[in-house]
């Protein structure tokens, strides 16, 4: 009978450690997804360029306005990708 309970109480510390070393893991990629939410700050004005604006901006203005409202990660490409796609993002329908 004694080794009935020692079998039982492993097996309960071994589900144990697999708790542990889960939420250890969980608690990591929450910490690393709160570091970039604390890195993203949304700015408090909307972009008042026009179509024009956007066609003549330099590349490193473009990337600097794309930083600000957290959309750079997304964008990988040319900068008239980039220019399209600030101004998908930025323009209303009507003034695209």
């Amino acid at each position: 009978m004694n080794w009935l309970t020692k079998k039982g109480f492993h097996n309960q510390k071994t589900q144990n450690q697999k708790e542990t070393s889960e939420s250890k893991k969980k608690k990591k990629n929450d910490d690393e997804a709160a570091k970039k939410m604390v890195d993203f700050r949304m700015p408090l004005h909307y972009p008042k360029y026009s179509k024009e604006d956007y066609l003549n901006m330099e590349e490193w203005r473009l990337d600097l306005l794309l930083i600000q409202y957290g959309l750079l990660d997304h964008v990988n490409g040319t900068l008239h990708y980039k220019r399209n796609f600030a101004m998908g993002a930025f323009l209303w329908p009507h003034q695209f």
